[in-house]
Order: C-alpha cells, then structure tokens, then sequence
C-alpha cells in the first residue's frame, strides 16, 4: 500500500511538472535614497515633442530616429532576439511532421530460407511527432522564459540607445547654436580690432604711438583672426556630427538663439531609476540568467521523449488508403547523465555564475544610473546660477559701453576706450553664450537621465 501512495506521488508529480528556477526578488536600490536637492519642479515629459518644441530641432530629431543606422541596427537585434524567443517557446510544444516514404526490396533465394528470391514493396504515409521532449522538470520552460527575458532586454537596450541619440542630437543642437552665436561675436570682435589696429597706425603717424603699441594691435588682429577661424571649424564639425546622427545630409541653417529646455524635477531614485530603459534592460538580463540557473538543474534529470505517428501502409500503392490500411506507432523514452564527471554540476555552477555577475550588473547599472541624474542635477543648478550671474555681467559691460560711448560724444573719452569697451561686451556675450549652452546640455542630459523620451 505504501509503494502504491509512492508512485501515485511520483506520478502526479511527473504529470504536473516541477520547476528548478530560483525565486526571484527584485534587489534592493544600491543606491541613497534621495537625490541631492533640486529646485526644478517640473516633471520630465515622456514626449521629447513637449520637452524639445523648437522646430528645427524637432525635425533633426525624427531624422536621426528615422536614418540612424546604429538604431536600425539595434531595431534588427530586437526582432532576432524576438525570433529566438519564438523559437524557444515553439520547443514547448509537439512539432506534428507529414511524412511519405515508398520503399521496394528484392531478397536472393539463397537468404530468404525458401529457396527462391523475395520482392517486396511498401508504401506509408503518415502524420507524427518525433523525439518531443517532455518538459517533466521545467527545462525548456525555463529556457523559454530566459530567451523571452533577452528579447525584453534588446527592446529595452534599443530604447535606451533611442534615449540616448535623442539626447545627442539636442546637446549637439544647442552646442551648434553656442559655436553660431560665437562665431558672430568673435567676427565682430574681429572688426573691432581691426578698427583699433587703424586707429593706433594713424596714431603712430602722429607721434602719439609707438612701434610696440602697433605690434601689440597687430597682435590682437592675429589673435581675433585665429579665434574665429576655429570657431568655424568647430562649428562646421558641429554640423558633420548632426549629419551623421541623422544618417542623412542635411541642410542646416544658422540658428538663431533659441530657447532653453525647461529644468526638471529628478523625485526618488526608486521611481526614477527604475524607469530608465538600461535599468530594465540589466534586471530583464538578470531574469533570463536566473532562468538560465533553473535549466541548468533541470538537464541533471532524466529527459524523457515521446515519438508517434498515425497513418496508412499498404504494399500496394492502390491500397495506401483502403480499409485496414492505417499503421500507428507509439514509443517513450528516457535518457539520463549517469556518469559525466561533474559536467552537469560545473554547468549549474557556471549559470549560478552567471546569475551573480548579471546582479552585480544590475546593481551597478543603477549606481550609474543615480550618479548621471545626480551628476545632471548638480551642474543644471549651478549652471542656472554661473547664467545669471553672467548676464548680469553682460548687462554691466554693456552699460559700461553705453557711458563710454556718452564720454565720446562729450569728447572726453577715445575711440580706443570706445573699443576697448567693446570687446569687454563681445568677450562677455561669448562666455555668456557657452554657459547658456552648458545650461542646455546638463538639462538634455537630466532629460535623458531620468529616462525621457523611451517611448
């Protein structure tokens, strides 16, 4: 009575099938558990449209979305990673196969045990399964799950790169407005001095400068020169780079200035991190290798395989398909390690491995991830207060300018103090142009950090 309950036990077991795989838990947040204090409040939109309204921009952005070939690239390692799963979970079920075979045999005599010769003809057709695996322990569930949980982890690894070219095309947006803007500046400094290298030549000419005075102007010219020249080219790689992020040539016009993003409030780590599309790609890796733990204890135990086939035979070809011609088959089968020297168990230790590596991944992909946001907050703060201060100071230079220019026409100050002003307001308006432009990147980059745009 007692072996009776056991093998209903086992069989009941056997029928309902067990699973190796760990349980799994997310990990706690590796991580503070706030970020520094910001001032922003307004939440990140998860439309870049919202958070990017310029036109301009937003039509290099659906460019790049559309003719990047690193996306496409990461969009064509999605659907094989889709694909796989697919056929990782087409393993789950009997692959039922058409067969047709017509076989004719000719015995001699002398080995049929007759004493004459035997010809034999046969013809079967039939429908069956062949050597399906039946999944009693949960492998193949297991390796189904595993390959599902990478395809999640290639889509979310493809966001994350949408996130990221979304990003780098803006901060290279706004870095060409600030190179444009420069430009200008640095062209009418360029004037400037050239007007200053006039006056101090007539100056000489009437015994009121020296030949160094005139070396030092000539100096300032070379210098103004030199500055502009790179800024051109700086502003002509800006443009190379737009191109290539686009996939596409493109026409780009010379921004005017254009407005800032608005700041963004971060709100907790637990919330936010936890959205970004590379967090979700790193715990969607370390499913698939915790699944990857249950296959590997499932393949310790013995597999057992089903084929059958239902058909007709007959040895007559116009026979196939009389009555009494159906033929059927039925055969199980069970295969099993019995002495592999520890194979199986070294395998089960690598996926733990594995399994261990892919949290001490996940972990650290949050600790990045908290930095970048942490690291975005800081400079949008204080790059809002280095741009205030810094208008206030292109505000005091320019009233500067306005006094001087009053003295002149009251014929108490020269035009050299008039230039001299004037490049003072030029160098001021060109700091202030790439701290406005540092303003913009730390926001693209809290943008992006807080995960805007994945969708």
């Amino acid at each position: 009575m007692c072996e009776r309950r056991v093998f209903v036990a086992a069989m009941a077991m056997l029928v309902a099938g067990c699973s190796f795989v760990p349980p799994y838990q997310r990990p706690p947040l590796p991580t503070p558990p706030s970020f520094p204090v910001s001032e922003a409040v307004t939440p990140a939109p998860a439309d870049w449209r919202t958070y990017y309204p310029d036109a301009r921009l937003t039509a290099l952005i659906e460019a790049a979305l559309a003719h990047n070939r690193d996306l496409a690239a990461a969009y064509a390692r999605v659907a094989e990673a889709r694909a796989n799963a697919a056929m990782a979970r087409a393993e789950r079920l009997p692959p039922i196969e058409g067969n047709a075979s017509a076989s004719r045999s000719r015995t001699p005599a002398d080995v049929t045990g007759m004493n004459r010769e035997r010809t034999a003809s046969r013809f079967d057709v039939n429908l069956g399964v062949t050597s399906f695996e039946l999944d009693f322990w949960g492998r193949l569930n297991a390796l189904s799950d595993a390959a599902r949980a990478q395809y999640l982890a290639s889509e979310e690894a493809a966001r994350s790169f949408r996130v990221s070219l979304i990003g780098e095309v803006a901060a290279t947006w706004y870095l060409l407005n600030e190179l444009d803007t420069r430009l200008r500046l640095a062209q009418q400094s360029l004037d400037s001095r050239l007007r200053s290298l006039e006056l101090t030549r007539r100056r000489q000419q009437a015994g009121l400068a020296s030949e160094l005075d005139v070396a030092a102007a000539e100096s300032l010219v070379a210098t103004a020169r030199s500055d502009a020249a790179d800024l051109a080219r700086q502003k002509a790689q800006a443009i190379n780079a737009l191109q290539l992020l686009t996939g596409m040539a493109v026409t780009v016009a010379a921004p005017e200035e254009v407005s800032l993003p608005e700041p963004l409030a971060a709100g907790l780590p637990a919330e936010v991190l936890t959205r970004r599309p590379d967090v979700r790609a790193a715990e969607q890796q370390l499913l698939a290798a915790n699944f990857n733990v249950g296959a590997a204890r499932a393949a310790m135990f013995p597999r057992i395989t089903l084929t059958a086939a239902f058909g007709t035979a007959s040895a007559a070809l116009g026979d196939l398909f009389a009555a009494g011609s159906q033929a059927w088959n039925l055969a199980t089968g069970a295969r099993g390690p019995l002495i592999d020297f520890g194979r199986n168990q070294a395998n089960t230790e690598a996926a733990e491995a594995r399994r261990a590596a892919a949290l001490a991944n996940y972990e650290k992909t949050l600790q990045q991830a908290f930095r970048e946001v942490a690291d975005a907050l800081a400079a949008e703060n204080e790059g809002r207060h280095q741009v205030a201060a810094q208008e206030e100071l292109v505000r005091a230079q320019e009233a500067r300018l306005a006094r001087v220019r009053a003295r002149e026409n009251a014929g108490v100050a020269s035009d050299l103090e008039v230039l001299d002003a004037q490049r003072s307001v030029f160098a001021a308006r060109q700091t202030l142009a790439a701290s406005r432009r540092q303003l913009a990147t730390a926001r693209v980059t809290l943008y992006k950090a807080l995960g805007g745009g994945a969708e």
